[in-house]
């Protein structure tokens, strides 16, 4: 067998070199940069196209990231890359940046203000403050809030998102198309709900302010005595025996 010229030896070597380039360091420098570059993945990749300038959303079917937990959003990018949560679009897109490059990015959407809403004073559906024992079906507020805008940690924000988008997530927890749940909460949470039921909770949270505002006490008190009169069951979710590793 011939020897391999140093030459031809040295190209191969540099092609199984997966250490970022220059070039690529320069793409991936701050958060917004790749945000509105792509980072290594170059402009077709730019986060912007699809999530606006300010990461607003597209009002439609691309969610709003400004303002989201940067723990949330960089688990979702994670799970893109791995394939624990399937996506065409996000897939692709994530999979070309580097770890490094989706905390930086995920960092910089989580310190933009999220936008403005109008006011309304809509009521929430009766499932999002209550549940429904009799089905199964726990509270939405205990995990999201009463304003869908989170109730602690690893308990993300989903207020202010487009209605399509959404209606189009519940469905994929639904059908299974979507599961980087921990311990499969959500596909047990929306198993039970009626297209009309989940059309309504995507319809009103869309109206909901993306940023928590400060309860008055008389508020408070209301979405307290909600809560204690609420039966034991709808306060629990209903795990299946699985994780998803998360």
């Amino acid at each position: 067998m011939r020897a391999l010229p140093f030459a031809l030896v040295g190209l191969a070597l540099a092609a199984c070199d997966t250490t970022p380039g220059a070039t690529d360091r320069a793409f991936q420098s701050s958060g917004q940069v790749i945000a509105m570059g792509g980072g290594a993945g170059g402009a077709g990749n730019a986060c912007f196209t699809c999530h606006g300038l300010n990461g607003e959303g597209d009002g439609v079917s691309s969610p709003r990231l400004a303002g989201l937990d940067q723990g949330y959003l960089q688990k979702q990018l994670e799970d893109y890359a791995s394939g624990l949560r399937p996506d065409d679009v996000m897939t692709r897109v994530a999979r070309v940046l580097d770890q490094d490059a989706r905390r930086e990015v995920s960092a910089w959407y989580a310190g933009l203000p999220p936008p403005a809403l109008p006011a309304s004073r809509s009521a929430p559906p009766p499932l999002w403050l209550t549940g429904d024992a009799a089905r199964g079906i726990v509270a939405c507020a205990s995990c999201h809030g009463v304003e869908g805008q989170g109730a602690g940690e690893g308990q993300p924000s989903v207020s202010g998102q487009p209605t399509a988008y959404t209606l189009e997530q519940l469905d994929r927890w639904q059908s299974g198309q979507r599961r980087n749940d921990p311990r499969g909460v959500m596909a047990a949470a929306v198993q039970r709900l009626t297209k009309e039921e989940a059309r309504s909770i995507a319809a009103w949270l869309s109206t909901r302010p993306a940023s928590r505002v400060r309860a008055s006490a008389s508020a408070s008190a209301t979405v307290s005595a909600a809560a204690a009169a609420r039966p034991a069951a709808s306060r629990e979710t209903r795990r299946p025996d699985r994780s998803d590793g998360a």
